[in-house]
């Protein structure tokens, strides 16, 4: 997987993920995910890993959250791959 490729996944798991939890609550809006992605980034720098992967969890780890959906923690998962296929 090339460089761009990844930018362009990068940034449509961001929009993605924005638009999706536009009416969140506070907890678990896009500004929560925006922190958890910028500090993953900054911890991925000093350890062996794939930072690409490690972006991709962060923007999606609140995905249809499981709280706000029954208790289904199935459908984050689902919802997430769904989106990832379309890439």
């Amino acid at each position: 997987m090339n460089a761009s490729f990844k930018r362009h996944c990068l940034l449509k798991t961001r929009d993605f993920v924005k638009e999706s939890l536009s009416d969140a609550e506070g907890g678990h809006d896009w500004w929560h995910v925006y922190r958890v992605w910028q500090l993953s980034r900054q911890i991925a720098r000093t350890e062996p890993v794939d930072l690409f992967v490690v972006e991709l969890g962060a923007l999606l780890h609140d995905i249809a959250d499981h709280k706000f959906h029954g208790g289904d923690e199935e459908i984050g998962p689902r919802t997430a791959a769904r989106f990832l296929d379309t890439l």
